[in-house]
C-alpha cells in the first residue's frame, strides 16, 4: 500500500489538515450540538479524534523502541469488551477539560504523532500489516469518517 513512511506521512497530514480549522471555533461555540454531526460539539469531535491520535503515539512511541506495542494489545483487547464506551469515556473526560487544553492537544498531538512514527522503524510498522492497518484506522480513516461531522460542525460554527 505505501512504499515508505513518507508517502503515509504525507497523506496523513493532508488528510488532518482540514480539521485544524477546528481550532479556530469560537470559544462560545466550542460546546454547541451539532444535530447534523450526531449532536457532537466541536470539543467533542476533536476529543474523539485526538484521544485516538494520543493512543496511536502510545503506540508509536513503544514501536519506536520495540518490535510491540502492549498499548495496542490493552486497546484492541478494551475495544473487543467496551467498543462504542471507550469513545463515551472519552467524550466524558473531553468535556471536563479546560479548552486551552482542548486546543492544544489539537494543534500538538498530530505533529507529535508524525515525529514519532518517522523513528519508528518501517519494518515495525509500514512494512507491518497489523500496525500499518492499525495506523491507518487511527488517521487516515477515521479522519475521512469523520469529514461530514467536521463538515456539519464548521457549517454550523459559521452562523
Amino acid at each position: 500500500m505505501y512504499l515508505n513512511a513518507l508517502e503515509f506521512l504525507e497523506e496523513e497530514r493532508e488528510a488532518w489538515r482540514p480539521f485544524e480549522a477546528l481550532g479556530d471555533v469560537p470559544d462560545q461555540r466550542m460546546d454547541h450540538p451539532v444535530e447534523e454531526a450526531h449532536g457532537w460539539s466541536a470539543r467533542d469531535l476533536i476529543g474523539h479524534v485526538v484521544a485516538w491520535q494520543e493512543w496511536a503515539l502510545a503506540t508509536a512511541r513503544e514501536l519506536a523502541v520495540g518490535d510491540h506495542s502492549p498499548t495496542k494489545d490493552r486497546l484492541d483487547a478494551e475495544w473487543e469488551r467496551r467498543g462504542d464506551e471507550m469513545n463515551a469515556d472519552i467524550e466524558t473526560e473531553w468535556r471536563d477539560l479546560p479548552l486551552d487544553e482542548v486546543r492544544r492537544r489539537l494543534r500538538e498531538v498530530p505533529g507529535e504523532l508524525r515525529g514519532y512514527l518517522t523513528v519508528v522503524p518501517e519494518t515495525r510498522w509500514v512494512k507491518n500489516d497489523e500496525y500499518l492497518r492499525y495506523f491507518l484506522d487511527e488517521t487516515i480513516e477515521h479522519y475521512a469518517e469523520h469529514e461530514p461531522d467536521l463538515r456539519a460542525i464548521l457549517a454550523a460554527g459559521a452562523e
